[in-house]
């Protein structure tokens, strides 16, 4: 039994091609070009053969003729298959694809009455015959759980979904280019760490069989990168996978790539102009103005970012200063969070977040943290209150923090002890004080600037989607025919 069944026709017209002698599944196909490059150098003085290939979009049947069409990842053309050009064998054999399939395909090139550019096919070949129908006759996967479930399905038939993914790939290879020409060097860090460090957030847990202990997936490489700058990497990057055992929505997935620098004897300040002109390279390069649509908004990148305090948004969005306790948790009440067991700065930034991350559309740096929210950061030296910290927020979403990164291994200790001190009881039993990042401290790690951005969230931006899993090829999805609870 198939997990999915084909159409018996297709099963039919399967066995007929391997009854015939024909292998249904192909081989090597050299010297194809890509269809672009067909289009592009057609000279319509100078005929020539060329070779292509792909995946069958349309067939229109015409007796002794056919017009069928085929596209790639750069595009699609039309093929015409004639009964007096191929003979009786090879044309009856084309008569046994369907929509779906793909061929390669060798012949002249010109264009038709109608001015179509188009391939006289000579010879062909069956490359993978499909025994499944594309999806609604061609017109593609409308619905999205759907689309995310059958990505394969969604990038074949939707060729905008496949133009956002070429995006995404583009964006961070820009990215990239953009830091080695500064001069930092790209790292990799451990996915399977002892301790879950890094960022407050609910970890995954794994358990290694040889060494008999539990492991967590990280939830940020900050801790191991900050022990290359004690190594004496001053200028180091790295782009990868963190997990976070925690919500699904449209801005959130448990598995998602982030950006993270370091660059020894700078601070958040210099963060926040590496982070402004990385953004802004990064939008230039597709809108030379800078300005970029994202849903009914358009982005000014190319404009300098607006900067404003912590406790001026906070004020700006609520009515009240954030020392107004009392006013604080009732805020909270109106909001729906549960605050009494939350201590007060935890509360605040659960409001924070609920109220003013999404009045922010322009690009803007919510800077000057309090520093009980910050345990990794530099606390400011005219108000030790305050964390050198600043949130870069687009368009109702935090892009990513950066930091003026914390030194003093005594203080850092300290910090540690009271993060955990400010969370439930079922997450402080996931987290612990990373001594051994205490031990690295401890040799002297030079002052040092550090940000992280959210990869998925930027080429959300740029691209101009909604929603985080139009970005992931293969977001977490909840099995297929179960529906949530409650």
């Amino acid at each position: 039994m198939h997990a999915v069944e084909p159409e018996d026709f297709r099963l039919a017209k399967l066995e007929e091609l391997r009854r015939l002698g024909i292998d249904p599944y192909g081989a090597r196909f050299p010297g194809v070009q890509p269809i672009a490059e067909v289009r592009e150098g057609f000279e319509p003085d100078s005929p020539k053969k060329i070779r292509a290939a792909g995946r069958i979009t349309n067939i229109r049947a015409m007796g002794k003729a056919s017009f069928v069409d085929i596209r790639d990842r750069t595009g699609s053309i039309q093929l015409y298959f004639q009964l007096n050009k191929l003979g009786e064998e090879k044309f009856n054999i084309h008569r046994l694809l369907e929509l779906g399939d793909i061929v390669g395909v060798e012949g002249s090139l010109a264009k038709t009455r109608t001015e179509e550019l188009t391939v006289f096919v000579e010879e062909f070949v069956v490359l993978s015959k499909a025994l499944l129908s594309p999806p609604e006759k061609w017109h593609g996967l409308r619905d999205p759980d759907a689309r995310y479930r059958r990505r394969c399905v969604d990038l074949f038939s939707n060729p905008d979904v496949m133009d956002c993914f070429f995006k995404r790939s583009h964006i961070i290879e820009a990215i990239r280019e953009f830091l080695r020409e500064r001069g930092f060097t790209e790292v990799e860090t451990p996915m399977m760490q002892p301790v879950a460090g890094g960022a407050a957030a609910r970890p995954f847990i794994t358990h290694h069989n040889a060494f008999d202990i539990d492991l967590f997936l990280r939830v940020a490489p900050e801790l191991y990168l900050k022990r290359l700058l004690v190594g004496g990497m001053e200028k180091v990057f790295e782009i990868n996978r963190n997990f976070r055992n925690e919500g699904i929505d449209r801005r959130h997935n448990p598995e998602f790539t982030s950006l993270e620098v370091y660059q020894a004897y700078a601070d958040y300040t210099d963060m926040m102009e590496l982070t402004e002109s990385l953004l802004r390279t990064l939008a230039t390069g597709f809108e030379p103005s800078g300005k970029l649509p994202f849903g009914e908004h358009e982005i000014d990148y190319a404009s300098p970012f607006r900067r404003i305090s912590y406790i001026d948004a906070f004020e700006e969005a609520n009515g009240f200063p954030v020392d107004d306790v009392p006013r604080v948790r009732a805020r909270a009440r109106e909001l729906g969070i549960d605050e009494q067991p939350l201590g007060d700065e935890l509360v605040l930034d659960r409001v924070y977040e609920q109220t003013v991350e999404d009045r922010i559309v322009q690009p803007t740096f919510v800077v000057d943290y309090p520093a009980a929210l910050s345990p990794l950061t530099k606390p400011k030296a005219d108000d030790p209150r305050l964390a050198q910290r600043w949130d870069l927020i687009i368009a109702g979403m935090e892009i990513g923090p950066a930091y003026t990164e914390l030194n003093d291994p005594e203080l850092q200790e300290q910090k540690f002890h009271q993060q955990l001190k400010g969370v439930d009881e079922a997450e402080a039993t996931l987290r612990s004080v990373d001594t051994e990042f205490l031990r690295a401290l401890a040799y002297g790690m030079p002052p040092a600037g550090g940000l992280g951005l959210g990869i998925d969230r930027i080429v959300m931006l740029l691209a101009n989607k909604p929603s985080i899993r139009e970005v992931i090829l293969f977001p977490l999805l909840r099995p297929e025919g179960e529906t949530p609870q409650g």
